[in-house]
């Protein structure tokens, strides 16, 4: 059996290898995207890694699993695959620490926006402003988590002991929020609490319903200076928007590790803005969710090799190839 990994470059030290022990037997590829569609022969599984499947590589592939090694299955064509019998999964975030690996980058770009990180660091250097900038603190203050779905309610988790104030808004407000979160409320008041909140996080999923939720209109309606970050999908934000919200001062700083483009451009005017701290989406990339993932995805590889039904698949293909 083969499986085949698909991501943009693999000069970054992904351990995929690592597999090898976990999944013995198994042929372990690897493909540049560019040339994916190219490599596909003898692949009985395919693993994308930040690039996209479309109807046309369903259709040119033999593989009968695509197997996410994360959450997100947005860039993969599901009815395309469902339709050539083709199974899709996930790895759930909750089980793999991916959500805590998130939420623990969502807090340092938090405290990189509140403590004007950059401008300190300057200071530093410059010798200039020694003791400065004053920056702001989390005790007292209200942050608004936008979206309380695994990641969203880690972020929740590890604010709370830095004593500000919660109040989260997600698409059921009905289903409540984690004890540490004061109110939740619907979509339908969004701008209504983002007035009220000192921080924002973003935590929402990225689909056709929340794209552009933070448009100009929701930018407006922040409280003058609140920081803003987004761990979430790019697609959630309209990029002018915001970096309109920041020339103007309405948002006070922005910390974002995930981009409408990526790779994004790092010349662009939002993340070459002095008060932008951007990361290269890696909130889930850390040695613990690697490892943790890869048993999951090991034991899913074998599970659908053995003719089992996968685990946490998002389709159900009528005739499994």
């Amino acid at each position: 059996m083969r499986v085949l990994f698909a991501a943009r470059e693999f000069s970054r030290g992904i351990p995929w290898s690592d597999l090898s022990d976990l999944i013995p037997g198994w042929d372990i590829a690897t493909t540049p995207r560019r040339l994916l569609a190219e490599s596909l022969d003898g692949a009985h599984v395919l693993t994308p890694f930040g690039v996209a499947v479309g109807a046309e590589i369903v259709e040119r592939g033999r593989f009968g699993l695509i197997q996410q090694y994360g959450v997100g299955v947005e860039n993969i064509a599901v009815d395309a695959a469902t339709e050539a019998g083709v199974w899709v999964c996930r790895l759930p975030s909750h089980l793999t620490a991916n959500a805590e690996s998130v939420a623990e980058l969502a807090v340092l770009h938090v405290l990189a926006g509140l403590r004007r990180l950059d401008e300190a660091r300057a200071a530093l250097r410059e010798r200039d402003g020694w003791n400065g900038p004053a920056g702001r603190s989390l005790l007292g203050a209200t942050t608004a988590v936008v979206g309380l779905g695994a990641i969203g309610t880690a972020v929740t988790a590890r604010l709370a002991g830095f004593g500000t104030r919660l109040i989260g808004v997600r698409a059921r407000p009905e289903q409540g929020g984690p004890p540490e979160v004061e109110r939740v409320t619907g979509p339908d008041t969004l701008h209504e609490v983002l007035a009220e909140a000192d921080v924002v996080v973003c935590a929402a999923m990225g689909s056709e319903d929340t794209r552009h939720l933070f448009d100009a209109g929701a930018f407006a309606a922040f409280r003058p200076g609140a920081v803003f970050v987004n761990v979430a999908r790019g697609s959630v934000v309209d990029e002018d928007a915001l970096l309109a919200a920041l020339q103007a001062g309405q948002v006070g700083a922005a910390g974002l590790d995930v981009h409408a483009r990526e790779p994004a451009d790092p010349s662009s005017p939002l993340l070459s803005h002095p008060r932008v701290v951007a990361t290269p989406h890696v909130g889930g990339v850390t040695t613990t969710m690697f490892r943790r993932s890869g048993e999951l995805f090991a034991q899913n590889l074998q599970r659908w090799a053995a003719g089992e039904e996968p685990h946490w698949a998002v389709n159900r293909p009528p005739s499994p190839r």
